[in-house]
């Protein structure tokens, strides 16, 4: 089954949204930049939370048949990347999100809209 990159956004932000993530953000990179299609933003409010909704991309990824290309950081939990290819996922502590700001970083990008 192959699950293109808008398809892969969705089961993105609905597993962090499952894990209670807060402020979901997703930017297309489309035209933008050739890292990816899509970057997802969102943070928890402890590391604990921060390894859940990691855990619960990587396991939707896995159920799907996609492939992470490499995670870093989830030790730690304070900011984890995710990299599926398509979509690359932030998944910051509260308190990294508000200092590295990486949504000002790519304000070219036009954030995508969920129903």
């Amino acid at each position: 089954m192959t699950v293109n990159a808008d398809k892969l956004l969705q089961l993105v932000v609905n597993a962090a949204e499952d894990k209670k993530a807060h402020q979901i953000v997703a930017l297309n990179l489309q035209g933008i930049s050739l890292v990816a299609d899509y970057f997802v933003i969102c943070h928890g409010n402890s590391d604990t939370q921060v390894q859940a909704i990691t855990t619960e991309i990587r396991k939707v990824a896995h159920e799907h048949g996609v492939s992470l290309r490499g995670i870093e950081g989830m030790d730690a939990g304070r900011w984890v990347l995710v990299d599926i290819g398509d979509v690359v996922v932030h998944v910051f502590h509260r308190d990294e999100r508000e200092y590295y700001n990486i949504e000002r970083l790519w304000s070219d990008a036009k954030v995508v809209e969920f129903a």
